[in-house]
């Protein structure tokens, strides 16, 4: 009886081996609890191991374990292989950007953006097209990075040699010089066009014409004679112009009162710069005018003359109308400010004071621009420029219309009434001269 029973548990068996060979890969799917089944399997092979041949046991039962080994390490393999190629891609997204926003110079290319949106603002009538503003910002953005990319890929050799430029990405390997002038060539057309698209042909030019003095003339200059510090300074003067040209269209006289500020504000704040890094700079092989001043009274009565030139800057805002009466007397009270700093260091030349007069020119220029953007005026003739062309001359065509029409009537000679009393009763009558009237 007993006999009978197993051999119909094995025939069983076979049936459903034959449909499925590992019979608990379903069971794997269902529960987490493999282990406790298979144990559970284990026991029950256990007790009919005398009865169910060894061969069946030995291959059905290996064949299913070993399909459900190789299924979760295929499993275990995929998931660390994406979670190191996701480690990868982060990390590399990382290193790169880094590198390009050391690359760009963001920070600086940031104050470059800031002088361009006050410039902007101040070209702009009472309504500022904001979308016109991003759009500026954003060119001008790129065109200063692409500028700062070819700078750097200029003095690669230079920075290699100074403390303070050792560790940028091409001197310390992070990139190569290839990646840096792809970088800078793409970033530079982009922001060009980007400013003809959305500003103007006025705007685009003038960045176009600031990356080429900046990569091509100022850079090696550098190199050669200590007047790069004012070619330098016409650089910086350029991104605020660029502003005021995309908001009205043309450059005014009004429009170059800031850039003129920043041209006069930069030589104090690179003058105490080019003195605290002298040393630094003479191992990179900058021809400054402190490596030639030893004793610093030189490269001071530069910073102290150039403070004094800021001084009528607030009256001609003024006295032009781009702003009120209150700038002219916070401009003069901020220049004796930092004008006071560049006396001191020039009686005094150490590296306090120097420290001291560049830490004014870093709060001299924020508020600078702040007052403007505060205390300015909006004129008749900038609200004008937001007019769009084409209903301009359609007024511009009425007026000279209406002109036309008052100049012909004027020189007509009106009839005297009594001329239609004499013809209308008396159509026979001769119509009468009006010759001497």
């Amino acid at each position: 009886m007993w006999r009978t029973s197993i051999s119909l548990s094995l025939k069983r068996l076979n049936h459903l081996s034959y449909l499925n060979p590992n019979p608990f890969s379903s069971l794997q799917k269902r529960s987490p609890s493999f282990d406790t089944i298979h144990g559970g399997f284990s026991s029950f092979s256990h007790l009919y191991s005398s009865t169910i041949p060894k061969s069946y046991d030995s291959t059905k039962l290996d064949l299913g374990l070993r399909r459900f080994s190789q299924l979760g390490i295929s499993s275990a393999a995929t998931v660390d292989v994406s979670s190191t190629l996701s480690r990868d891609l982060v990390g590399a997204f990382s290193h790169y950007g880094r590198c390009y926003w050391e690359l760009s110079k963001a920070k600086l290319s940031m104050l470059v953006v800031a002088t361009t949106g006050t410039g902007y603002v101040l070209g702009s009538g009472q309504i500022i097209d904001l979308a016109g503003l991003c759009w500026t910002c954003a060119g001008t953005m790129m065109v200063a990075a692409s500028a700062s990319s070819l700078n750097q890929v200029f003095e690669v050799k230079n920075d290699a040699k100074m403390k303070r430029t050792m560790q940028r990405p091409l001197p310390s390997g992070r990139l190569t010089v290839l990646n840096a002038v792809a970088w800078a060539f793409i970033v530079g057309i982009a922001g060009t066009g980007l400013l003809a698209c959305k500003a103007n042909a006025l705007a685009a030019g003038l960045g176009a014409s600031n990356l080429l003095l900046y990569a091509f003339i100022y850079t090696p200059m550098k190199q050669l004679h200590p007047v790069n510090t004012w070619v330098g300074a016409v650089v910086g003067a350029i991104p605020p112009l660029l502003g005021w040209a995309a908001a009205s269209g043309e450059i005014s006289l009004n429009g170059m009162i800031l850039p003129a500020a920043l041209y006069f504000w930069q030589l104090p704040h690179f003058m105490a710069l080019a003195y605290l890094c002298r040393d630094d700079y003479a191992a990179g092989g900058y021809r400054m005018i402190s490596l030639t001043d030893t004793s610093g009274r030189r490269t001071a009565l530069v910073a102290l003359r150039n403070c004094l030139y800021l001084i009528p800057v607030g009256y001609l805002a003024y006295e032009w109308g781009l702003t009120s009466g209150w700038f002219c007397l916070e401009s003069s009270l901020l220049t004796l400010a930092i004008g006071g700093t560049a006396m001191s260091f020039y009686l005094n030349r150490t590296t306090k004071n120097a420290k001291r007069m560049f830490l004014a020119s870093l709060v001299y220029l924020p508020v600078f621009m702040s007052g403007l953007m505060f205390h300015r005026l909006y004129n008749n003739w900038q609200a004008t420029q937001t007019v769009p062309s084409s209903r301009f001359m359609q007024e511009s065509d009425y007026a000279d219309n209406e002109k036309q029409l008052r100049k012909t009537s004027s020189s007509k000679q009106g009839r005297p009434p009594v001329a239609y009393a004499s013809v209308a009763p008396f159509p026979f009558l001769p119509a009468p001269s009006y010759s001497h009237y």
